[in-house]
């Protein structure tokens, strides 16, 4: 017997000891998270991360040379501004009192790119802490081990990278994580109180006495109640979940639907209840959909305040910014501009390439709950009412119908995050499964089974394999993939500031992802500004032009160049106003570059490379293994005038250690972002070149 405890104490001191050390693990990835934010990370996953909150927000706010997005029009605006508001405008008034301040005692100016970058990433990364503290909540009220889901979550590629990017994403997945918690608590409280008032009622009627029922009643009376528990921050947790996104729907009405339903089957809990809870849920509702209404009917200008002063107010002036976004995706025409995908790229590509292992355990789980289903064997399937019944619709759900959308990309079904990590973070220490798992016996099945499923052999490599999974990732995402295009933004920050007064810049851009403007840190030429030092208001001129081609062929690429280049010809020869024009494209397409300008006989112009921002990747031009060195194209003197020159670097193709070591230096060289000035030489009745269809541009040039 004495043995058997000490066994049994080696045993829970390893268990503490795997405990403690997840523990430790997790708060490494939590303090990461954080130090992400303030390196930062140059990597740009989308687009949307800047030009759905930080372009308009810091535009706004800081009266800043910015785009606006289609999505953002007066004429049909299909996002509300309410929710970015409050989570960056807000705060942004304060950094702008703090700026004052510090500019004022330390004579530093802390309002420039880096500032535009990293506090709106702060707010989402502070923001996706709760996701965090709802996946303890939930562990600790079910009792699950805590310690392995967070470090999970903590070491999750989904929390390093797009925790801490500015998606709207990150807010629809923190959404659901808070009231996949209040639900699950919910739940919990209610399983508690009805099996309470079912046992007193028991002993009610059983009980022989007066005085013991009178007892017994008073305890039942003294239960809390729980049939509304949480009603009104639910409510409104859906109604800011459909406002940020309206796919927030397909996210939260299982978990609304199992909240709806707790308690029934039970005689505490009846249809009356559920009728009851679903009617006060939508009039909870109300409020907090007419102070959205009304917001962004204010931003958007339907609604004036003159207009409330007046009380001149009709339906017309209000926007429902909800309905905007699903009557433009219901048409398929619109939605095909933004790319159309096959039906199965959430299933068998978004969802590993999100959770990795993880993604393939949650479908292979749903797949045999199907399996188990169509057999009769609803035995085997999770309880309605259960936590591991909540989690699986809170995933398989939203999967399904999100599959049935012709647009689908990877940061769509983040918000699966929590569910997957509560059902299936244990197996990446645990390994798959734990028993032989197949209804037949088979050699080929046992030795699978033996080899990778089983404990001994997965739990070895899972979580090794886990780790690699998302710090390639991490690193990929947050500090390749179009790495270069902020670096941009710092470099033309500095060289407005640097310019003479009458001098334009002219930016021009291919294949890469379009350039956020506020982080140039260019006043707005649209907004009339105040000069408090003489009292007078101004517009100011513009004098920052980019064009963004996106894929544009490179001969093409350089018709647009040519025809940028006569125009600013003729504004220097007609209103003296002086011009720098610049290209950006990956230097991957340093050979492509090259052979274009020798195509058009490009001897009226002279270029530098002005600078190389590494790393950059762009999946529009991917490097090529056997393209030249890229100081080819840096560009080497020229023999004559029709581009004929050699570098240096080049050499006759021969397998040995220098020529593999120069192929492997041009490779490198490709993961980055050139940048490139062109300048006309000076002559008489220059010739730009021909622009296609026969149409041909001439400058006169003194």
């Amino acid at each position: 017997m004495k043995f058997i405890n000490n066994i049994n104490n080696v045993w829970r001191k390893k268990q503490r000891s795997s405990a403690d050390e997840n523990w430790s693990t997790y708060l490494f990835f939590a303090v990461l998270r954080m130090v992400l934010v303030f390196i930062p990370q140059l990597g740009y996953v989308h687009p949307d991360e800047h030009f759905q909150s930080v372009e308009i927000i810091n535009g706004d706010h800081f009266q800043l040379e910015h785009v606006r997005t289609w999505e953002f029009n007066n004429t049909m605006p299909m996002r509300s501004m309410t929710l970015q508001f409050l989570l960056l405008r807000i705060p942004c008034s304060v950094l702008e009192v703090a700026a004052v301040y510090i500019k004022y005692y330390f004579s530093k100016d802390i309002l420039c790119s880096y500032t535009y970058l990293v506090f709106p990433r702060l707010i989402y990364c502070i923001l996706s802490y709760l996701n965090d503290w709802s996946l303890y909540k939930v562990c600790r009220l079910y009792g699950l081990k805590y310690e392995i889901r967070l470090l999970t979550m903590g070491s999750s590629w989904v929390m390093l990278v797009f925790g801490t990017h500015t998606f709207s994403n990150t807010i629809e997945m923190t959404l659901c994580s808070l009231l996949l918690y209040f639900v699950a608590e919910c739940m919990i409280t209610t399983n508690t109180l009805v099996y309470k008032k079912e046992f007193l009622e028991e002993k009610y009627d059983k009980a022989s006495s007066i005085g013991e029922r009178v007892k017994i009643w008073k305890l039942k009376n003294s239960l809390p109640s729980h049939n509304f528990n949480r009603l009104f921050i639910m409510a409104s947790l859906c109604v800011a979940g459909v406002f940020n996104r309206p796919t927030f729907f397909l996210f939260g009405a299982p978990m609304v639907f199992f909240w709806l339903l707790r308690g029934m089957g039970s005689k505490a809990v009846t249809f009356v209840h559920f009728h009851l809870r679903m009617l006060l849920f939508c009039l909870s509702a109300i409020p907090t959909t007419v102070f959205f209404i009304i917001c962004d009917s204010l931003y958007y200008r339907y609604l004036t305040a003159g207009e409330i002063h007046m009380m001149n107010v009709d339906i017309n002036n209000f926007i429902f910014t909800p309905w905007n976004f699903i009557k433009y995706n219901l048409d398929s025409e619109k939605t095909a501009q933004h790319g159309l995908h096959p039906r199965y790229i959430h299933l068998l590509i978004n969802m590993p390439l999100l959770y990795g292992v993880l993604g393939v355990i949650a479908l292979a789980t749903f797949g045999q709950l199907m399996i188990r289903f169509f057999r009769g064997e609803y035995q085997a399937l999770p309880r309605v009412q259960s936590i591991v019944g909540l989690m699986s619709a809170s995933v398989f759900v939203p999967l399904f119908f999100l599959s049935l959308i012709n647009h689908q990309e990877p940061r769509f079904l983040i918000p699966l995050s929590f569910p997957i990590i509560i059902l299936h973070a244990p197996k990446l220490m645990t390994g798959f499964c734990s028993q032989y798992p197949f209804r037949s016996e088979h050699s080929l099945l046992r030795w699978f089974y033996h080899n990778i499923l089983c404990t001994k052999a997965s739990s070895k490599q899972i979580l090794r394999f886990w780790y690699i999974a998302n710090i390639l990732l991490t690193v990929f995402f947050g500090f390749i993939h179009q790495a270069g295009v902020f670096p941009l933004a710092q470099y033309f920050e500095q060289a407005v500031k640097m310019k003479p007064a009458n001098q334009h810049l002219h930016l021009i851009t291919s294949h890469m992802y379009s350039l956020p403007l506020t982080f140039i840190n260019l006043p707005s030429s649209q907004q009339i500004h105040f000069n408090r030092q003489t009292g007078q208001r101004y517009k100011r001129l513009k004098d920052f032009y980019v064009y963004e081609y996106g894929n544009l062929d490179l001969g093409q690429l350089l018709g647009k160049l040519i025809l940028i280049t006569s125009h600013c010809e003729v504004k220097k020869e007609t209103k003296k106003i002086d011009y720098r024009t610049f290209l950006a494209v990956p230097t991957s397409l340093s050979d492509d570059l090259n052979y274009a300008l020798s195509q058009i006989n490009a001897t009226f112009f002279q270029y530098d490379l002005k600078r190389i921002f590494y790393p950059h990747l762009s999946t529009e031009a991917f490097p090529n293994a056997f393209a030249r060195h890229p100081c080819k194209i840096d560009p080497p003197h020229w023999i004559n005038e029709n581009l004929e020159g050699t570098c240096f670097i080049e050499q006759d193709p021969a397998l040995n250690f220098a020529y593999i070591m120069q192929q492997f230096s041009s490779f490198v060289h490709q993961f980055g972002l050139a940048l490139y000035e062109f300048k006309l030489k000076r002559s008489n009745n220059v010739k730009l070149g021909k622009l296609g269809n026969n149409e041909k541009c001439y400058v006169q040039i003194k």
